[in-house]
């Protein structure tokens, strides 16, 4: 069984996709670590795919991406000696659901300058969902549309792109069935 988890219904409606479960599961890791152990509880998913919107901090991106590499990027414990994005005492520091993709740093703020980790994208929930499939054996997904370049102009850009890269999203689950 696949379930799509996305931020917030801009981005993707149930409609567009009638035959597979789309959840949202509101902004944030900390709301999107929630839907996800729900998801995961009640369905036992064998794939979790998360589609959404991201700034790009590597301006050849553009479109609709794969992120495969996933960091924290708000995690900022430097002053006890550990690295940017690396959380005290946890010995995961990247999740990895393959190496052809692109690396999403993960915060619970919106980036419109460059963050302290650097990474192809950012966004704000694709660190927990991964997290929680890597903890939990469960194959993952995430595809996100470039909807800014992470900078002044980024909250302008993404109200006005928010919904652009469903039609692309939408071809890429009918057209490549995910495994």
């Amino acid at each position: 069984m696949i379930f799509i988890l996305v931020a917030v219904k801009e981005e993707l409606g149930k409609e567009d996709l009638p035959d597979i479960q789309i959840h949202y599961t509101g902004v944030g890791k900390i709301n999107a670590a929630i839907k996800t152990l729900d998801i995961i509880n009640r369905y036992s998913p064998s794939l979790v795919v998360n589609y959404g919107t991201a700034g790009s901090l590597n301006k050849n991106l553009n479109g609709l991406v794969e992120a495969t590499r996933f960091f924290q990027r708000d995690m900022d414990a430097t002053p006890l000696g550990f690295k940017v994005g690396q959380t005290p005492f946890d010995d995961i520091e990247e999740i990895n659901f393959g190496s052809s993709g692109y690396s999403c740093g993960t915060g619970d703020s919106f980036v419109t300058q460059t963050p302290k980790l650097k990474t192809d994208i950012v966004d704000m929930e694709a660190y927990a969902i991964a997290k929680i499939c890597y903890l939990q054996d469960i194959n993952f997904k995430c595809f996100k549309f470039i909807s800014d370049n992470a900078d002044i102009g980024a909250n302008d850009d993404w109200i006005k792109n928010v919904s652009m890269g469903k039609k692309l999203f939408i071809e890429r689950m009918n057209n490549f069935p995910i495994n």
